[in-house]
């Protein structure tokens, strides 16, 4: 889905006139992302009296620009969403305030209610917390029940890829211009990296053995990635697959391009909003398997509050709006409350509200999120945390290399094959750096 980015600001001078409380924020650019800077003005600004200058951006341009930002004492950025993946380093590089104190003091917030996993995930090795969730994820596979009734297809309630891949065969062309399946096939190692990974550790294939010897040319890993790259070019959406993200392939399913979708269990809250062409269409089921008993990955876009900022009070007020209850009933009585940021709260699944709105996907989320195992998500020991990601700093930039290999291959420019020899060796070189260690 095309959604411009750039800079607007949210909110005018406060109750009082006074317009020295100004803070800027990073944002990625998914749709519940862009709920808040709707909302922000009425009922944050005007409330507080502190503006909120947003700056909206793809993706990979947020992970970019909050490493450099973060890193630099000057970096114009008071908040930025940050991920479980980047927290640990960025903690330890000393770029992000911990948040401990201000969540402990601040009750209203209730630190208590966020996910325990989330909690984890968002927590250093020194124990501190650095950032708030505001929303959490695992993924899993949607799909169009009304497609497949049409069809006389069944979803079975826990996939294999291989069923999958029968299931897309047979539901392309359902529709007028259906294809069978949308798969991320975008450059970026938060964007097809992600789906991809889990299709590796459940295939029984890893990155790099506990030992840290590079395995992208070992069976299980170029299987898994034949099987990824032979789907998506077989029944994969149309148009260019090698350029669809995250937004790319919510634009498609929704339009009704594919008759599945295997991404964030996130997406389910666009899907049931109010307006969707697709609300109560959609069927959900758990991560596909092949040799593992799950699959679905862990991960949540949090707010995390620059070290150096010298508006951190006004920075927690806004992130502790943002991920707070009160926000969540907001956004269920102004957008609907299948379209509320889930994955975090316990209240969440505890509201009547939401779990009414949210039937279809509800649970089927939460257990996808409180079973993850980021320390053990295939069938060999990993040497560092992650499922969808491997947990070091090096990963940012040679995951995102590799998918350029992948996403050729999805193109037709290289085969598999000579991805993968040219991604061994860029993964070799990062794992000769920690065997010498």
């Amino acid at each position: 889905m095309a959604i411009a980015a750039g800079t607007l600001l949210a909110g005018c001078a406060g109750a009082d006139g006074s317009s020295d409380h100004v803070i800027n924020v990073l944002m990625v650019n998914n749709p519940q992302m862009l709920e808040v800077q709707k909302l922000t003005a009425e009922h944050f600004t005007k409330e507080t009296g502190i503006k909120v200058k947003f700056t909206v951006l793809s993706e990979n341009e947020v992970r970019e620009k909050a490493r450099l930002h973060f890193s630099s004492p000057a970096g114009m950025y008071d908040v930025a969403t940050i991920s479980n993946y980047e927290v640990p380093f960025y903690a330890k590089n000393h770029w992000l305030l911990p948040l401990n104190g201000r969540a402990s003091k601040d009750t209203a917030f209730d630190q208590a209610d966020i996910l325990a996993p989330l909690r984890d995930s968002l927590t250093a090795d020194d124990g501190k917390l650095y950032a708030e969730p505001f929303y959490g994820e695992s993924s899993f596979l949607m799909y169009r029940k009304d497609v497949f009734a049409a069809k006389g297809l069944t979803m079975p309630a826990h996939p294999t890829w291989r069923q999958v891949a029968d299931l897309a065969a047979k539901a392309d062309g359902a529709q007028p211009g259906m294809k069978g399946i949308c798969l991320r096939g975008q450059p970026g190692w938060g964007e097809l990296i992600a789906p991809l990974t889990t299709v590796v550790n459940t295939f029984g294939g890893t990155w790099f053995t506990k030992d840290w010897q590079a395995q992208l040319t070992s069976p299980a890993f170029e299987s898994a990635t034949e099987f990824y790259v032979d789907l998506v070019r077989k029944h994969g959406q149309e148009g260019n697959a090698a350029e669809s993200g995250y937004a790319e392939c919510l634009d498609n399913f929704t339009r009704g391009g594919t008759a599945m979708w295997y991404d964030s269990t996130a997406a389910a809250g666009s899907l049931e909003a109010t307006g969707s062409p697709v609300k109560g269409k959609i069927g959900y089921v758990p991560a596909p398997v092949e040799k593992t008993n799950s699959s679905g990955w862990l991960y949540t876009w949090a707010w995390g509050v620059r070290k150096t900022s010298e508006r951190s009070d006004d920075a927690w007020r806004f992130l502790s709006w943002a991920s707070s209850k009160q926000y969540r009933q907001l956004v269920g009585r102004t957008s609907g409350w299948a379209n509320v940021p889930a994955g975090t709260r316990a209240s969440t699944y505890a509201n009547p509200d939401y779990r009414a709105a949210a039937s279809g996907f509800a649970d089927v989320t939460r257990n996808a999120i409180t079973s993850a195992d980021p320390r053990n998500p295939g069938l060999q020991p990993r040497p560092a945390i992650g499922i969808q990601f491997v947990g070091i700093p090096e990963f940012a930039d040679l995951g995102t290399k590799v998918s350029y290999e992948i996403s050729n291959a999805i193109a037709g420019a290289e085969s598999v094959r000579q991805a993968l020899d040219n991604s061994q060796a860029m993964a070799e070189e990062v794992a000769q750096g920690y065997r010498k260690r």
